[in-house]
């Protein structure tokens, strides 16, 4: 089994798969929209720096394309609006994800879907 991108390597392989077609994605553009130095974001690439805080983060996600959560978690974070419902009920929150992890995705997903749809 491979081993899991970092942060760095994937917020690298993102912004460098967009680059080779655009060169609005280049180190030092991205590095200015998002509004950090190119250096830093150079850092953070190569992983020599952690992960930025979740609004650089978030910034990050918009100007890729990628979604904010998976960027979170692969910076080892929790987006703060998941953090509040969290907390809001720790135990039941901790027992749900606990049983969740060795599921398939499809069942997850299953889950997921009957939760939303109101269907349980």
């Amino acid at each position: 089994m491979p081993k899991p991108l970092s942060f760095g390597q994937f917020l690298r392989e993102s912004r460098e798969s967009k680059a080779a077609s655009d060169r609005e994605f280049s180190l030092r553009k991205v590095a200015e929209r998002v509004g950090i130095e190119p250096s830093y974001l150079s850092k953070i690439e190569r992983d020599e720096q952690p992960p930025p805080g979740e609004g650089v983060i978030r910034q990050l996600a918009v100007e890729l394309a990628e979604d904010p959560d998976v960027l979170l978690a692969l910076a080892g974070k929790v987006s703060s609006d998941l953090l509040a419902i969290i907390r809001s009920r720790p135990r039941l929150f901790a027992d749900l994800i606990r049983q969740l992890k060795n599921l398939p995705d499809h069942a997850v997903l299953r889950l997921v879907r009957e939760v939303r749809d109101g269907t349980w």
